[in-house]
């Protein structure tokens, strides 16, 4: 029998652990949290400071009976779950369910499962950070409080008897995605028309090229599109300006939890929960840094790794040392960013992680590379019959710099695109014209959100924390307040006027899809009801900020600041109150959306919430026939 018994949170990274340490140390899994709140009531003493009624579930008695007698064999226990609140906790139950005492039990943490990184943890040990604790069991407290007295009055109010819940952040995940909907059912398309000229003018090697320049502005209406182009026939075009400015791109910031969630989505296509999934692999396997953090910061000894691959592969010249700021002040939930462990290795041959593996090693080299220069020309060229210019504008790159490894991802609402090459020119140089066109474009709204962009969104917000954000998305679409699908593009008419060579003004009507999303959440039914009635009865519960100063509450209680059974108290009281005026006094929610007439009795045809469920009903709920 092994002298110490380390105790972590699965089973792949015990394996590895037990590798580097050796005889001495037999290495278990926990297989996460062992204790959770009572599940036959509330599993709270309100009348002892919220005090928690812990128990271990059924599916965690074997393992807890077999920690048990291996710890009465050993002569040390060491915990090391996770470096965050979860994973202090879990310490902090462990060392309860096996009669150690917090306040002398040997607590070791580590971002990356490495022989360097586990050997320096087992030479530095420290105990249980209550504050952790607390911050943990402040969380999973206000939040069975919610849920528990919540869901109840859904069920009384909105129906579905006891398949509905509520909860203090999916509630306003829900609300973002509804908002968005709204905004867009509610939005009305606006049209202009585009300008813009193809002229040419002969390169450096003296071959004639074409290149593009726009309007002054769009306009409003295709008579203005018709009168602008009818003007600029017979028209000379003459340089009347240039402009060449340096211009120079810097690299993003190594991965958070977030960022690396946004970016697989975008970049490979991967849903939260699947990156998290793979993430988690990755680090149980040694391959990557700890992947829950809000943290840009990388170590002095990833650094020098970095630094050396970079110099080596490209030279000296496309190092850039660079600290990155943390957005959040209360980066704490780990203290690196997301990074391959060795630097060296490029890639690996694991099949499920090797994209995502790539991606974390790009965006990390990158990150300490020097910047992108480009050249950018900006140059404006008179109309003789027309008192407007055009603006024709392109971008050279001079120094590729971190674009040799890596370029960021874009939304699908950024539509911003550079410039293209352009030809020499010079003040004063006529240019030839080949045509003009005036385009009709059409406004849009703000796209849905993709899994990927609402995490990014309740970052800004400040709502949730990195382990926080794919459960959330995983509970909210479970919970079919919300599902992920596709919408098909519709058909539009689009007209486009063309100023040809030879002066005359064509008009042709085309046909272009728009509309199409992939991969979109939208709200429910169910989800715009629950939504509604929450916003309309629990406003402080829905409001985005109120959700802010709840997580920055958490944060300060895991500094010590706070007191955490008085942050429960704040804000249960109130909450309580709300509640129990909400059972008097509300109304039951009917969610009522008009579907049309029925044809064989011209009675009104609408869908709304039942007591079991959507339903359909034809005429009002007085009708003898329905």
């Amino acid at each position: 029998m092994a002298k110490n018994l380390l105790i972590v949170e699965s089973p792949a990274k015990a394996k590895t652990i037990e590798k580097i340490l050796g005889k001495d140390f037999q290495v278990k899994s926990c297989f996460g949290h062992i204790r959770d709140l009572e599940k036959d009531d509330m599993g709270i003493d309100l009348t002892n400071n919220y005090l928690p009624r812990y128990t271990v579930p059924d599916d965690k008695l074997k393992v807890v009976k077999e920690l048990r007698q291996l710890a009465k064999s050993s002569q040390e226990v060491w915990l090391a779950s996770d470096e965050d609140r979860e994973g202090e906790s879990i310490s902090w139950h462990l060392a309860e369910v096996l009669g150690l005492d917090p306040r002398t039990t040997k607590r070791i943490v580590f971002h990356e499962i490495t022989k360097p990184a586990i050997q320096k943890a087992v030479a530095n040990p420290r105990t249980i950070n209550m504050n952790l604790v607390n911050a943990q069991q402040a969380r999973r407290v206000l939040d069975r409080l919610v849920g528990f007295e919540l869901s109840p009055v859904l069920w009384r109010k909105v129906g579905m008897q006891r398949s509905l819940s509520a909860g203090r952040v999916q509630s306003v995940a829900v609300k973002l995605i509804v908002e968005r909907e709204r905004e867009i059912n509610t939005f009305t398309t606006e049209h202009s028309y585009k300008i813009e000229a193809i002229l040419t003018a002969n390169d450096i090697a003296g071959r004639t090229v074409n290149f593009r320049a726009e309007g002054p502005s769009k306009l409003a209406q295709l008579n203005d599109a018709a009168n602008f182009l009818n003007s600029c026939k017979g028209a000379n075009y003459q340089v009347a300006d240039v402009q060449v400015k340096p211009a120079k791109r810097s690299p993003a910031p190594p991965f958070t939890t977030s960022t690396l969630q946004q970016e697989a989505s975008r970049k490979l296509g991967y849903s939260v929960s699947r990156t998290m999934q793979i993430a988690q692999k990755l680090y149980e396997s040694g391959y990557i840094t700890y992947m829950r953090t809000d943290s840009v910061n990388l170590s002095e000894t990833a650094r020098q790794d970095i630094r050396n691959e970079i110099t080596q592969a490209f030279g000296d010249k496309y190092f850039q040392p660079r600290f990155y700021k943390n957005k959040n002040e209360s980066a704490q939930e780990a203290h690196e960013a997301i990074r391959p462990t060795y630097m060296a290795n490029h890639s690996i041959d694991d099949a499920d992680g090797k994209r995502l593996y790539e991606l974390i090693w790009k965006r990390t080299i990158a990150s300490q590379m020097s910047e992108a220069e480009f050249e950018k020309t900006i140059a404006k060229i008179n109309i003789s019959t027309n008192k407007e210019q055009l603006t024709a504008t392109g971008e050279v790159l001079k120094f590729d710099g971190f674009l040799k490894v890596y370029l960021e991802g874009k939304d699908d609402d950024d539509d911003n695109e550079e410039g293209g090459m352009l030809p020499p020119l010079t003040p004063g140089q006529l240019v030839a014209f080949k045509q003009m066109t005036a385009t009709e474009k059409f406004t849009r709204p703000n796209p849905r959100y993709t899994e990927a962009s609402l995490v990014k969104k309740m970052e800004e917000l400040g709502i949730g924390r990195p382990s926080t954000y794919a459960p959330t998305i995983s509970t909210i679409l479970k919970r079919n307040y919300v599902e992920k699908r596709d919408k098909d593009g519709q058909q539009r008419q689009v007209n486009k006027l063309t100023l040809t060579p030879k002066n005359e003004v064509e008009k042709e009507i085309y046909t272009e899809n728009f509309g199409a999303e992939k991969a979109k959440l939208f709200p429910t039914d169910l989800g715009l009801v629950v939504t509604d009635f929450l916003d309309t009865y629990f406003k402080r519960i829905m409001d985005y900020n109120f959700t802010a100063k709840m997580e920055h509450e958490f944060d300060e209680i895991s500094e010590g600041k706070l007191q955490w059974s008085n942050v429960i108290d704040s804000f249960y009281k109130p909450f309580h109150t709300n509640i129990e005026h909400t059972l008097e006094t509300a109304e039951r929610a009917k969610g009522e959306r008009e579907l049309g007439a029925d044809a064989a009795t011209g009675k009104r045809v609408v869908a709304r919430m039942g007591r079991y469920g959507p339903m359909v009903q034809i005429g009002e709920q007085t009708d003898e026939e329905k």
